[in-house]
């Protein structure tokens, strides 16, 4: 079975991360964007990890420019927005694709895990899944799903 541990991704500043070393945690993935009207996610997105990361959560951003373009072009700028704008703690990876041919093989994985209901495709920025502990996806949630209504189902997962 194919688990959030069987990827890698390069960070923000360009190095290979083995996203095996998130088992045992439970895990928030976003695809993000700077310069996107839902871009004040990254607050509530915050805001969950600064109150669960003891706990054992970890949010991993994926900055995303596939829709409208709506990420800044390097990972210098996309790093300073979201510290200096939201204050972001939290792992941020390298701008990728999450759909099409070059989608990144993490987000081909998610999505074949948890379709929306109107099919695999990411639909917008800021498309959030929960991962367990397991590294296996309990859920996936709409963009436009609020960060802090994520809570309780991120509880439920650190509990378990």
């Amino acid at each position: 079975m194919t688990t959030l541990a069987d990827f890698h991704a390069d960070s923000l500043a360009g190095k290979d991360q083995d996203l095996a070393q998130y088992l045992g945690k439970v895990v928030l993935v976003v695809n993000t964007a700077s310069k996107c009207g839902l871009a004040p996610q990254f607050e509530g997105l915050q805001d969950l990890y600064t109150k669960y990361e003891g706990d054992g959560l970890v949010v991993l951003g994926f900055p995303c420019g596939q829709f409208a373009g709506q990420e800044h072009d390097t990972a210098d700028e996309i790093g300073e927005f979201c510290q200096a704008n939201y204050g972001v703690s939290f792992p941020m990876f390298a701008k990728i694709d999450v759909n099409g041919k070059h989608a990144h093989p993490l987000y081909k994985w998610l999505k074949s895990e948890k379709k929306d209901p109107l099919g695999k495709a990411i639909k917008w920025n800021f498309t959030k899944f929960l991962v367990g502990r397991d590294g296996a996806v309990i859920e996936r949630y709409a963009p436009t799903h609020e960060p802090a209504d994520i809570a309780a189902d991120i509880e439920k997962a650190l509990a378990s």
